[in-house]
């Protein structure tokens, strides 16, 4: 039974989930309408501030789910209480972020022509199956939890939902690593690295939703179970940033791509903001910060785990924007070695502007899986609660 506040807190987050839903709709429909003069893209830049939205939250609604496959998986008690509400955020964000991609593409309705003709040659036709399967394979995880009948297939779903957001993070890694045309983007190493960001930030969205969870219904989680899943999103955090550095590194041996990261580290040739972007929103703030909170023993109480887990939020968007829009605004070298010029800009770099739509369309997104996870944890049991005090570990 639920109270008359839990009631009224109900509705009002469900109508509030709902009307920023409904804003980023009517947004796509503007866009529709008037086509995608009235953003910031063009011809150079097409993917824009929608997709950062977007491909944060299909990244991070696979490493979300790395709480309850700890879980199930491996028997990990603080991880097994919370491996409801992972599984019920993993298909919210699904959701949110793949709303986001379809109402960007500019005709929605050709999604079924996407879903009925396969080039399997092209990596985003992988994803039609990807996101897809990622949303049947944690439906029936849940399933499994939630009914106790079906409690014995438990592991052996949970199994299945870590290979397939595995796969998953790798086929969304390597929709840049594909790109042979940027310079920017084609490297081996963007599949692991999405991996590892997925596990950051899944793990950031998880505690900041368990926290506003927990601030509702007025419920503490053990000092033992914060200081061992704060341990956790460091050492992600910390994996997360060295891959970064590796990526670098290896787009620094190769002489092709030194000019884009002269731009993109530098800030040379007009890359000012991605470089700011990148060091100072994703290293300093997004990566260093979260990790002096997470790892000081002083700094690691409640309040320092929800500071850190928003860093790595706001982190991850930096680097997702100086990521995607900085490697679409470097111009081409589409021939190594030789000076082109023509009047069509050739050689500049593109500009770059969002538009209040856009924002609106990715803040809908949003909407949509914060919509879901209310409904969610209102129909289920999906609060996180420890049982019993966890034993230390020598």
């Amino acid at each position: 039974m639920h109270s008359v506040r839990s009631t009224r807190i109900f509705w009002l987050l469900a109508t509030l989930g709902g009307a920023v839903a409904a804003i980023g709709v009517g947004a796509a429909h503007l866009m529709e309408s008037h086509g995608h003069v009235i953003t910031g893209m063009g011809n150079e830049v097409v993917w824009g501030l929608p997709h950062v939205f977007a491909i944060f939250m299909i990244v991070a609604a696979s490493g979300v789910l790395n709480m309850a496959s700890v879980g199930s998986v491996f028997g990990q008690s603080a991880y097994k209480a919370r491996a409801r509400l992972s599984g019920l955020l993993s298909l919210a964000l699904l959701a949110g972020g793949l709303m986001v991609l379809m109402l960007d593409l500019g005709r929605p309705d050709r999604v079924i022509v996407a879903a009925t003709h396969y080039n399997f040659r092209s990596v985003f036709a992988w994803n039609v199956f990807l996101y897809s399967g990622m949303a049947a394979v944690v439906v029936v995880y849940l399933w499994t939890m939630l009914e106790p009948a079906l409690g014995r297939w438990s592991k052996a779903a949970g199994i299945g939902a870590l290979v397939w957001r595995f796969v998953l993070t790798t086929g969304t890694g390597s929709i840049f690593g594909f790109l042979v045309a940027r310079q920017a983007y084609q490297s081996a190493v963007l599949a692991p690295l999405f991996i590892l960001l997925s596990l950051a930030w899944g793990l950031a969205v998880f505690l900041l939703v368990q926290a506003v969870a927990y601030a509702g219904s007025g419920r503490n989680w053990q000092p033992e179970v914060r200081e061992r899943i704060a341990r956790l999103l460091g050492i992600f955090v910390a994996a997360s940033l060295y891959f970064v550095a590796v990526q670098h590194m290896t787009a620094l041996y190769e002489t092709r791509r030194a000019g884009f990261e002269a731009f993109f580290l530098l800030g040379q040739g007009g890359g000012a903001r991605y470089a700011l972007l990148f060091w100072l929103g994703y290293v300093l703030l997004g990566s260093v910060a979260p990790l002096l909170l997470l790892l000081h023993p002083r700094l690691r109480g409640d309040r320092g785990v929800i500071a850190a887990s928003a860093l790595v939020v706001l982190g991850a968007f930096a680097w997702l924007f100086a990521f995607i829009v900085g490697g679409q605004a470097f111009p081409l070298d589409i021939f190594p070695g030789h000076a082109v010029t023509s009047s069509f800009g050739d050689g500049v770099v593109a500009a770059y502007q969002p538009s209040l739509p856009e924002l609106l369309l990715g803040i809908g997104g949003v909407g949509a899986a914060f919509l879901i996870t209310v409904v969610g944890m209102r129909q289920f049991d999906m609060m996180p609660a420890d049982p019993a005090p966890l034993p230390r570990k020598a």
